[in-house]
């Protein structure tokens, strides 16, 4: 990997690159003007990884960068703060590693610290051993926990140690109200708070005059955007495989009121396989989904994108909301799309500022018969 190198100054130019190279690619499809949404240039990153690199009596967060001279090799780099990250963990970072220096319980065989913070500065910190974690280390990390205002899990082979609690709760402000969002340790959420805003706020203009039908939502994750686009439908059908996203999408549905939107645990092609009535069983007969009457889908993939029964699936529906962390595979997926679908909208949001990362959304209606 490259280590990002962040230059404020510079912000504008190199977001400025990502719009020409996003416009030139996709200009084929006759789209709309490019939405561009920035990044706070530093500080945007709500949760990072570090190793913890030991030298005799100190040891320090570390990155690894691959040697441009022999790329087989990777420099070990040293990091006492990072911009990247948001002002929480660079001020938690040397608070932690003086006290992870002072005590021998808790720095042995420490290879690892995970930060995940939220932009109200509640931060938890997983930190992960090659060793086993006994009484003497839980002892000493509670008293860390308090000293530094911070949730703390322990994690070695085959163990999980929670201290408090397991989950952050993210609060994001979005056309004057206010979203609360659970994020689990060691599951996926939108590592950067100020992008996933605008994206829902985005996401929520592009889905408006649809309160009389429904939306269906593949890969829905804990329920990012179910939670943000409930009020735009008259009812929501969330689907997402991962068990810990689906319990995290069902507190956040909870915490935030919503009583129109259901999440099921099952995949996108499980979801296209029983809206065939080519799959049954139980999950499939309590989503009842004959009383739906679907208007939209919102799609958010992984990056690896669509497959062409997935993209076929798509097509049927008149309005597709597909927001994409790979424009090649966004841009691979639109040449199934644009043959049913004219592109309306098209949005570049900054999620990774200083790497070529990309970050796109678009809204594509059905193109009359």
């Amino acid at each position: 990997m490259s280590i990002p190198i962040v230059d404020p100054a510079r912000y504008e130019q190199q977001l400025e690159a990502k719009r020409e190279r996003i416009g030139q690619q996709f200009e084929r499809f006759a789209a709309p003007e490019l939405e561009v949404f920035p990044s706070p240039p530093s500080h945007y990153r709500q949760r990072c990884e570090f190793r913890v690199w030991h030298e005799g009596d100190d040891l320090f967060y570390a990155m690894f960068e691959v040697d441009p001279d022999d790329p087989k090799q990777k420099r070990v780099i040293r990091l006492d703060d990072y911009p990247v990250a948001s002002r929480r963990i660079n001020e938690l970072m040397p608070r932690l590693r003086e006290a992870l220096l002072g005590s021998d319980v808790l720095r042995r065989r420490l290879f690892q610290v995970e930060f995940l913070t939220t932009l109200s500065g509640e931060a938890l910190v997983t930190l992960i051993y090659h060793r086993p974690l006994d009484a003497a280390w839980e002892e000493e990390a509670r008293r860390l926990q308090q000293r530094l205002d911070i949730l703390i899990i322990g994690r070695s082979r085959k163990q999980r140690l929670v201290l408090e609690r397991d989950h952050v709760w993210e609060r994001l402000e979005v056309e004057g109200r206010t979203l609360h969002y659970q994020q689990v340790e060691n599951s996926f959420t939108q590592p950067n708070a100020e992008i996933s805003r605008d994206m829902l706020a985005w996401a929520r203009d592009a889905t408006r005059g649809s309160q009389d039908r429904d939306l269906v939502e593949l890969y829905c994750g804990n329920g990012n955007f179910t939670v943000a686009l409930a009020e735009n439908f008259r009812r929501v059908l969330a689907t997402e495989i991962s068990r810990t996203s689906v319990a995290s999408a069902q507190q956040n549905l909870a915490a935030n009121d919503i009583g129109n939107a259901v999440v099921g645990r099952m995949s996108a092609e499980e979801f296209s396989a029983a809206l065939k009535g080519e799959k049954g069983g139980r999950r499939v007969t309590e989503m009842a989904l004959g009383e739906y009457d679907f208007s939209t889908v919102l799609v958010d993939p992984p990056r690896a994108g669509l497959d062409e029964d997935s993209c076929r699936q798509l097509s049927e529906y008149p309005r597709i909301v597909y927001i994409s962390c790979n424009p090649d595979t966004l841009e691979r997926n639109l040449e199934a799309l644009s043959r049913t679908h004219r592109l309306a909208r098209f949005a570049l949001f900054d999620q990774f500022p200083w790497t070529h990362h990309c970050e796109c959304g678009v809204l594509l209606e059905r193109i009359p018969d």
